[in-house]
């Protein structure tokens, strides 16, 4: 017959893999080398601000953030990639949830009080519903889709929040 702390401490092991595993599959696995590709920043330091692009043939690329992603967005050959070599996954992560979501689908808050790692960002949402919630909650300005967001978008939010 198991004693109440046996039960205790059986329930704890359980209860401990069932978030330890939520928790893994939550963060995309980054090694801690890895640094955006845009301004450089270590991007494991900041596991909920963590964006990747995959394009048809090379490496995946990494970014501390959906404005840095965006950058790399609207002109990959400036940091490196191949021309002719398309896009074909983005990836990032519901501000709320932290679970990976397609950018093509995501919500893009703006203007809000909360920063990223570089300052000014775009939070990103997998509904729409969320994305207005947030915004009331958060003083944003704009809620955007995917193909909304334009180049002037980008450096407008990058002012004064760039790393030589």
């Amino acid at each position: 017959m198991m004693t109440r702390v046996k039960i205790f401490t059986c329930f704890m092991l359980i209860l401990t893999g069932v978030l330890s595993a939520g928790l893994s599959a939550a963060q995309e696995d980054v090694k801690k080398e890895v640094r955006c590709t845009v301004c450089g920043m270590f991007v494991a330091k900041y596991p909920a601000w963590v964006t990747k692009i995959v394009h048809k043939e090379g490496p995946e690329r990494y970014f501390d953030g959906v404005k840095d992603m965006m950058v790399y967005f609207f002109n990959p050959e400036n940091y490196g990639a191949q021309p002719g070599n398309p896009v074909m996954e983005i990836w990032l992560k519901d501000y709320y949830s932290l679970k990976l979501i397609d950018a093509k689908k995501a919500f893009f808050v703006t203007g809000s009080d909360v920063y990223g790692p570089m300052g000014h960002e775009f939070i990103p949402f997998s509904s729409k519903e969320a994305a207005v919630s947030f915004s009331k909650d958060h003083h944003g300005k704009n809620i955007l889709t995917f193909d909304k967001i334009n180049k002037a978008h980008v450096e407008s939010m990058r002012s004064g929040h760039r790393m030589k």
